[in-house]
């Protein structure tokens, strides 16, 4: 990537050498240009919001910005590209949406976000530390800016106006207001779930922003809640992209003497995770762990891996993200332990579980979705 401090070589994490997609995208280029052509001063803490994959954090390294993300996995990406281009580590502070803000933001950089809960999450948390002197300046591509987007930076911040759009992407300008803030946050989002999906009915569920169907439960997985395996005694069980606990929490109710981890590459999935576990009561002992799939865990580990797997990282559509998490459920659990995932039908799930098992059956279906079963043979 070519910036007015230099250029940068980039990439996403984790490393694949299948990935074709790139590191930045032309909205990350028109804020850094227009940061130079307008001479923005960077000074005093400069907070970079979103960052997809560390590009702006490291090309403003010189200036020691200050990262907010939810992504553990861009969070990596940052690291090893500022390791990549000589910065020292500690030179951009890392930080996640879980974490206290800055106390003062002397300038704001903002990647929208595809979840627009999150984008009100976190201007909300930011508000406070925004002072009329701040500059605030937002980026995007044109499909991922709406009117919506617009009218939340207003509300929580002041007066904002759009730039003309170049090479598909967009600027965002904020002044901030002085004037009293809006009302608290509403995040995290906390609700109850519907009867008839198994040992979760009616229970409690707590969702942060950001987190998938933050405000109901969402079609697949109570399909997936309906098709459950049956488990009993003492085993170890993974929700894999856990997102806010539904199914790990559904899996411990019904078998109290197993011990569930919960994982997802989201701080606010799994800080939504551990706040559904504990809402309910739920005894046994449980894990909550914000990571990149099954890295870490023990090999021949793991009886059973539950996994509804996203099949777009950000805007692009991609099967690296499910290709990677099978994969790794393959090396975690013990011979004869089972992989279930749910999944759209038309994704070919099964093609690649049998691929990498050798083997793959149909344990339910209806006309949008599929409920499959791995197990890893030996």
């Amino acid at each position: 990537m070519t910036t007015p401090w230099g250029e940068f070589a980039l990439t996403r994490f984790p490393e694949d050498p299948r990935d074709r997609l790139r590191a930045w995208d032309a909205s990350d280029a028109y804020l850094l240009a227009h940061l130079a052509e307008r001479e923005v001063p960077l000074t005093g803490t400069v907070v970079v919001v979103g960052d997809r994959w560390g590009a702006l954090a490291t090309a403003l390294a010189a200036h020691a910005p200050t990262q907010i993300t939810d992504s553990f996995l861009a969070q990596e990406a940052t690291r090893a590209n500022l390791a990549r281009a000589g910065i020292a580590p500690g030179t951009v502070r890392l930080l996640t949406t879980q974490d206290p803000p800055p106390q003062r933001i002397d300038v704001l950089l903002v990647r929208v976000p595809k979840s627009l809960a999150l984008l009100e999450d976190q201007l909300l948390r930011l508000a406070p530390a925004v002072h009329e002197g701040t500059v605030v300046v937002g980026t995007g591509m044109v499909k991922e800016i709406h009117t919506s987007t617009l009218q939340l930076f207003e509300r929580v911040l002041g007066p904002t106006r759009t730039s003309l759009a170049r090479q598909k992407a967009r600027l965002i300008f904020c002044t901030p207001d002085p004037a009293p803030r809006p009302g608290p946050n509403p995040w995290p989002y906390v609700y109850q779930l519907p009867d008839g999906i198994g040992p979760v009915s009616g229970r409690t569920v707590v969702n942060h922003a950001g987190v998938f169907c933050a405000d109901r439960l969402d079609i697949g997985t109570r399909f997936f809640l309906q098709h459950l395996p049956r488990t009993s005694g003492p085993q170890r069980i993974v929700d894999l992209g856990c997102g806010n606990g539904v199914v790990g929490t559904a899996v411990a109710v019904a078998n109290p003497e197993a011990e569930v981890l919960f994982v997802d590459e989201s701080f606010q999935a799994v800080a939504s995770a551990e706040a559904t576990y504990k809402a309910n009561g739920v005894p046994g002992h449980a894990e909550f762990r914000v990571g990149d799939g099954l890295t870490g865990v023990p090999a021949g580990s793991v009886d059973l891996v539950l996994n509804n797997p996203p099949f777009h990282s950000h805007q692009a559509t991609t099967d690296a993200t499910a290709r990677r998490m099978f994969t790794g459920a393959r090396r975690a659990l013990r011979p004869g332990g089972e992989l279930w995932v749910i999944g759209n039908r038309h994704l070919g799930y099964h093609v690649t579980l049998r691929r990498l098992f050798g083997n793959s059956r149909l344990v339910a279906s209806d006309p949008k979705f599929v409920v499959l079963k791995a197990v890893k043979e030996r």
